[in-house]
């Protein structure tokens, strides 16, 4: 059954630095937004160039803070980053909070003198590059990182972890790397009003061992809430049932693990570096489990839903694992899938709808295990 269509959607702007509201009826059209895994998610639109010519700083590039609000709550916030002509129209690109960080760099060396680390918490270090990120004049966005701690740990006595002035990458590839490994923390970005609705909160929500959770109340399905028939792919590239993990060391001291079963097929084989790996128990967890969804021909990357009890928009999370049914003329997939993110496009012809991307469960591990 279809889910009510929730009060229209709003879209407000704020500059960057002062807070002073600039719009809070901004008129967006062919609106799109939502969040991602381990990244900052985007936004899409359009506005007419007359409102744009006799006030650009409604929307001014790299200076000004744009929310959607739906039902009364704010359901993404971000950083206008592009508006361009497009045809008749301006079209306008924003991306969350995150994406901040890839227009900012360590001038200072060690985050301020918050380095260098060894078996330091990565949640730490993350916190400490937004800290450090924050604390440069004009750089404050008062985002709050979630005070999450984990067992995820980065630099040794023999390789410390160093944040150089020289280095010419950029504070968000830096938290890219932190987050990037097997058993690292997952990061999104969230924004909501406060309390009294006066300010917005502007959030990292960090998670360990994993954002998300595994979901039995809610389900994909085809005929119930899949609206198009998403295309299952099956890739002789992906599909391995044997499977190498390097680890920790170097040449002939580096430690490697292989995960290897006969199955009647021809015999294929990947290799992965995980470095962040030191015990061959761990490798061989990460072996198994990677060779375990690589046996698995057919996997859905992508459906578009429409908004049923039987899945409400807002009811999923990034990082939920959503138990998927795919049925059509062309044949069947059951399984369950991880968000790692998806689009809002609340105008779309015959309702709102969802583009929501999706990994494999089993290509994930979590702290380690």
């Amino acid at each position: 059954m279809t889910v009510p269509a929730p009060v229209p959607d709003r879209v407000l702007t704020q500059h960057a630095l002062t807070g002073q509201w600039l719009s809070t009826a901004l008129p967006v059209t062919d609106l799109q937004y939502g969040p991602d895994l381990n990244g900052p998610g985007s936004l899409t639109g359009l506005i007419t160039p007359r409102l744009l010519a006799s006030n650009p700083s409604l929307a001014d590039p790299g200076n000004t803070f744009i929310y959607v609000e739906s039902g009364g709550h704010i359901t993404w916030g971000g950083l206008v980053w592009d508006v361009r002509t497009e045809g008749s129209q301006y079209s306008i690109e924003a991306a969350s909070w995150s994406s901040y960080l890839q227009k900012r760099y360590d001038l200072h060396g060690e985050y301020g003198g918050r380095g260098p680390y060894t078996y330091a918490d990565c949640c730490d270090v993350i916190r400490d590059v937004w800290e450090y990120a924050q604390g440069v004049d004009d750089g404050n966005l008062n985002v709050i990182v979630d005070p999450t701690t984990s067992t995820s740990k980065v630099g040794t006595p023999s390789d410390v972890y160093h944040s150089h002035a020289y280095d010419v990458n950029c504070l968000g590839d830096k938290v890219d790397d932190l987050v990037a490994g097997d058993a690292t923390p997952d990061y999104t970005c969230t924004t909501a009003w406060n309390a009294d609705k006066t300010d917005v909160v502007k959030r990292i929500r960090l998670g360990w061992p994993r954002l998300g959770a595994r979901r039995t109340d809610i389900e994909f399905s085809s005929g119930v809430n899949i609206i198009q028939d998403p295309e299952v792919a099956r890739s002789g590239d992906d599909y391995a049932q044997v499977v190498i993990v390097s680890g920790a060391g170097d040449g002939s001291g580096k430690l490697r693990q292989i995960s290897a079963v006969r199955n009647g097929r021809l015999r294929l084989e990947t290799a992965i570096d995980a470095p962040e790996l030191n015990g061959n128990d761990r490798l061989k967890a990460r072996a198994d489990i990677e060779r375990a969804w690589r046996q698995v021909l057919g996997s859905v990357d992508h459906v578009t839903l429409r908004n049923t009890r039987s899945a409400p928009f807002g009811s999923w999370q990034v990082g939920d694992d959503i138990y998927t049914r795919i049925h059509n003329e062309w044949g069947s997939y059951t399984g369950w899938c991880r968000v790692t993110g998806w689009t809002v496009r609340p105008t779309a012809r015959g309702g709102p709808q969802a583009d929501v991307t999706l990994k494999p469960s089993a290509m994930y591990t979590y702290g380690g295990q």
